[in-house]
C-alpha cells in the first residue's frame, strides 16, 4: 500500500509562534520599473499564441512604483541601466543570460513543434509515452515542451522555514495535493537544484493548509496569521537573496489547494500581481490570471492511499445515466438538488447516499458523473470521475480547468451552463452513443495526467503541475 507523508505523521509542533512571526531587517524599497512580459501561453489561448513568439507587440510591462501597480501596454523592455540597478550591478549577468538563452531556445523549438501538425520534427521517439489525440490542444507542442522541461527545467526551493508551516503539508483529505507536492519537491532530484543561479523558478514552500491548521483560531478567526506568516517569509528571502528583487517575484511561485490559497497572496503585492500562483481555487472572478497563474486539480486522498483508485465498469455495463452525491452548499448545487434529487431513476442525485450504496461504486457504473462547484470552483469529483472512467459533467462558473493550456477539456467532458440544469437529462440522452464511447475512451486516456504516484512517473499529475509552472516561466523575459 502506497502512502504519502508517512514519515511526518507524528510531527511535533515546537515554537509555532516563532515560526510565524519573524523579525527581519526592513527591505529597501525598489523604484525600478519592472520586467518585460509577453504572452507565450495561457489557459485561455493554449498553444494558439505560440506563433507570435518573439514579437514585442503583445508585450506588457508590470511596473511597481512605491507599492503601486501599473500595467503599461506596448512600451517595450525596461532599460538595461535601470535593470542593472535593480539586480545590483552585473555580478550575475552571465549566469542569468545562460538561463535565458536556454529558455529562448525552448521557445523557438516549441513554436516549431506547434506549427508542425504531423509532429515530424519531434526531438526523438519517446519510448514511454507520446501524446496523441483529441484530448490535447496541440499534442506536438505539448510533447516537445514536456521533453524540453525534462531536459532543462530547474527549481530552487528556499530552505528557510521549518515544518509544519513550511516544507510540509497534509497528504490526505481534500487538500492533499498541496502536501503531496511539497513532499515530492523535498525529495526531488530531477527538477530541484541546490544552485539558485541555475534555477528558472524559485519556490516559496509555505503551506496554507498548515498555517490555518496551526495558527488560525476557530473562535477568534484572525486571518492576519496568513499575512504575518507569508509577508515575513517573503521579507526574509528577499533580504537574504537577490532573486526576488531581480524579477519583482515574477519567476517565483507558490502552491496551495486550500480555499484561502488566493487570500494568502493578497498581503504581498508583488506575490499577488507578479508571481506564479499555482492554485486549486482557480477562480477568475477572484482575479485568478491564467496568463501567469496555473490551475491544478483538487484530489481527495481520504486516507493518503494512492493505489487502487482507478478503474470502472466497461461502457456496456454502466446502467446509470448520471450520478451525483454531495452536500447542498455553494451557489450552484441548490439548483441541481432542487431539480433532480430523488426525482429520476436515470439521473440519480443525492445529498446523502442511502445506507449500503457506495459512492465510488456508483461512479464506476455511471456513464456520466455530475461535478458541480461547491463553496469554491474546484471540486475533487472531477478527478474522482476521471479515476472511475466516468465522463465528467462540469457545472461551474469562472473556473479555469487544470492543465487547460495543454488539455482540450471539450473532448472528454460535458460542460453544462447553470441555466441548463433543468434540461440535464435531455442534454445527456441527446448525446449519440458513438460520441459517448469516444469521450469515455478519452477519459481513460487523460487519466494518466491526474494520477498520483510515489515516486512520480512521467506525465502524471506531479509532472503536469511542474509543466504548468514551466509554461508560465516561459512567459517571463528578462531584458537582454
Amino acid at each position: 500500500m502506497a502512502y504519502f507523508c508517512r514519515k511526518h505523521s507524528k510531527v511535533i509542533v515546537i515554537a509555532i509562534a516563532s515560526l510565524a512571526v519573524v523579525s527581519v531587517a526592513v527591505l529597501t524599497k525598489n523604484s525600478i520599473n519592472g520586467f518585460s512580459w509577453f504572452h507565450f501561453f495561457s489557459s485561455q489561448w493554449g498553444w494558439t499564441s505560440i506563433t507570435t513568439l518573439g514579437t514585442t507587440s503583445s508585450s506588457s510591462v508590470f511596473m511597481i512604483d512605491q507599492g503601486k501597480r501599473k500595467t503599461l501596454m506596448n512600451v517595450g523592455k525596461v532599460s538595461k541601466e535601470k535593470y542593472a540597478l535593480m539586480r545590483g550591478g552585473n555580478r550575475s549577468d552571465a549566469k542569468l543570460e545562460r538561463v535565458e538563452a536556454g529558455l529562448a531556445m525552448a521557445r523557438a523549438l516549441i513554436r516549431e513543434a506547434a506549427e508542425d501538425n504531423n509532429c515530424t520534427s519531434s526531438l526523438h521517439d519517446d519510448l514511454d509515452y507520446i501524446p496523441r489525440g483529441y484530448i490535447y490542444r496541440n499534442a506536438c507542442a505539448f510533447h516537445r515542451s514536456y521533453l524540453l522541461m525534462e531536459k532543462l527545467f530547474k527549481i530552487f526551493v528556499y530552505e528557510e522555514g521549518e515544518p509544519p508551516l513550511f516544507h510540509y503539508g497534509t497528504c490526505k483529505d481534500i487538500y492533499s495535493m498541496e502536501g503531496v507536492f511539497l513532499s515530492l519537491m523535498e525529495t526531488n532530484t530531477k527538477f530541484r537544484t541546490s544552485n539558485p543561479d541555475e534555477a528558472h523558478v524559485y519556490f516559496l514552500p509555505f503551506s496554507v493548509v498548515m498555517i490555518i491548521e496551526h495558527l488560525f483560531h476557530p473562535i477568534i478567526r484572525d486571518k492576519a496569521v496568513l499575512e504575518r506568516t507569508v509577508s515575513d517569509y517573503v521579507r526574509i528571502i528577499s533580504h537574504k537573496y537577490l532573486y526576488w528583487n531581480r524579477s519583482l517575484g515574477a519567476d517565483h511561485f507558490m502552491l496551495s489547494c486550500h480555499d484561502w490559497g488566493p487570500r494568502a497572496t493578497w498581503y504581498v503585492r508583488q506575490l499577488y500581481y507578479n508571481s506564479i500562483r499555482v492554485l486549486c481555487n482557480a477562480n477568475t472572478s477572484e482575479y485568478f490570471n491564467p496568463k501567469k497563474d496555473a490551475s491544478f486539480p483538487e484530489i481527495n486522498l481520504k486516507t493518503g492511499e494512492i493505489t487502487g483508485l482507478t478503474g470502472g465498469l466497461p461502457p456496456s455495463n454502466r446502467t446509470v445515466l448520471a450520478f451525483f452525491a454531495g452536500k447542498m452548499h455553494g451557489k450552484l448545487r441548490p439548483a441541481l438538488l432542487q431539480h433532480w434529487m430523488g426525482k429520476d431513476k436515470d439521473v440519480q442525485v443525492y445529498e446523502t447516499l442511502p445506507q449500503g450504496i457506495s459512492y465510488h461504486e456508483m461512479m464506476k457504473k455511471s456513464k456520466y458523473c455530475i461535478c458541480p462547484s461547491g463553496h469554491e470552483v474546484a471540486s475533487p469529483r472531477i478527478a474522482e470521475a476521471i479515476y472511475a472512467e466516468c465522463v465528467p459533467v462540469l457545472i461551474s462558473q469562472h473556473y479555469i480547468f487544470p492543465f487547460s493550456d495543454v488539455l482540450n477539456w471539450d473532448s472528454f467532458t460535458i460542460q453544462v451552463p447553470v441555466t441548463e440544469i433543468p434540461n440535464l437529462k435531455n442534454i445527456l440522452e441527446g448525446i449519440p452513443e458513438d460520441q459517448y464511447l469516444r469521450m469515455q475512451e478519452r477519459v481513460r486516456q487523460v487519466q494518466r495526467h491526474f494520477v498520483v504516484n510515489n515516486p512520480p512517473r512521467r506525465y502524471d499529475v506531479f509532472h503536469m503541475i511542474i509543466h504548468s509552472i514551466w509554461l508560465r516561466r516561459l512567459n517571463v523575459r528578462f531584458p537582454g
